[in-house]
């Protein structure tokens, strides 16, 4: 059949979509030309029922028109300090993500739940950027610390961030491991497992680019040390259960993300060992990398909530999750009072 022909039965069977945009994955060389706009001409006649059925994404348009630094997290607990303390509040839900705006700390923000691990968090940062004017990506949070010298309580903000579960599972042969011959061993792999870089599509390059780490932004890290030296932490989660020392703040090293939950004192080794991480989480790396992407500034604050299978006993998250919560949201706040008027 030719391909004109297969183009409009393809618009004509969606020509009532009028209020949303179709994909269509097609083979290489056919082109539906003007499909959006068959679309729309076929649905013209819009009923009032179809039109209130519509996303809500067009209650957005006037945030839009304002810059704002996007203030993310990935649960409920990590922003409910940062929330609490929003000025002029206005929730958009778009896509089942609310987006509230306002004013933080002197500075019009967004603030968004991620959603937990990689993809949620992409996806979600990505909205984010499609629908409002984002001159800064701020993520607070929580995380596993991995450098033998942090401890629970401490923040981390670091340089740069690394997808470090992107990996090829090798086929075991005799007393080794045999890859694929499209994959590379840039880093010591862990038994079959063996990191590899991912693929970014952006405007940088007119090819995909593979990469493994994405940086913070310089000049946000630099304010971000700036307010290190003159914010003090919490060393308590209630009365009777505190830290032993009082946390500090760390500006600097490396972190990693994956989809993963860590709670293993081996693997913990590993990636300290392999990539000189100092703390890992599940959401920071894909934000980075959507961040880069799109040539949007980024900085990632992590309070360890736990020691991902280091500690002596059990996993200590539970115990300590509302204040590595509180303690990345405090700093965060002092940060965004200083991040320069031009970045927002």
């Amino acid at each position: 059949m030719p391909s004109t022909a297969i183009a409009g039965r393809l618009a004509a069977a969606v020509g009532g979509f009028t209020r949303r945009a179709a994909v269509l994955v097609l083979p290489a060389g056919l082109v539906l030309a003007s499909f959006a706009g068959a679309a729309t001409a076929e649905g013209a006649a819009t009923s009032p029922a179809a039109a209130a059925a519509a996303p809500a994404a067009q209650s957005d348009a006037a945030t839009n028109t304002v810059p704002r630094i996007a203030v993310v997290s990935a649960f409920e607990p990590e922003w409910q300090s940062l929330r609490a303390d929003l000025l002029d509040p206005e929730t958009v839900r778009i896509n089942g993500t609310d987006f509230v705006t306002g004013e933080l700390a002197g500075k019009d923000v967004v603030l968004f739940l991620s959603g937990v691990s990689m993809v949620n968090a992409a996806m979600t940062t990505q909205l984010a950027l499609d629908r409002f004017d984002v001159e800064a990506i701020v993520f607070s949070g929580i995380a596993g610390g991995v450098d033998p010298a942090l401890d629970i309580g401490d923040v981390v903000v670091a340089e740069r961030w690394g997808e470090y579960l992107e990996a090829v599972f090798a086929r075991k042969e005799g007393e080794g491991w045999t890859l694929p011959p499209h994959a590379a061993k840039s880093f010591a792999n862990y038994g079959m497992i063996f990191p590899q870089d991912v693929e970014v599509r952006s405007d940088r390059a007119d090819e995909p680019e593979k990469r493994f780490w994405f940086g913070a932004d310089e000049e946000l890290l630099d304010v971000a040390r700036a307010v290190s030296e003159k914010v003090s932490l919490e060393r308590c989660a209630e009365a009777d259960t505190c830290l032993s020392r009082s946390p500090k703040i760390v500006v600097g090293g490396s972190g990693v993300s994956g989809m993963a939950f860590v709670d293993n004192a081996d693997f913990r080794k590993y990636v300290a060992a392999t990539f000189g991480a100092s703390v890992l989480d599940m959401e920071s790396a894909a934000v980075a990398h959507v961040a880069y992407a799109n040539d949007v500034p980024f900085i990632a604050f992590r309070s360890l909530s736990d020691l991902a299978g280091g500690g002596e006993g059990a996993n200590e998250m539970a115990t300590f999750f509302a204040l590595a919560s509180e303690n990345s949201a405090r700093l965060v706040k002092a940060f965004v009072k200083a991040m320069p008027a031009e970045a927002n």
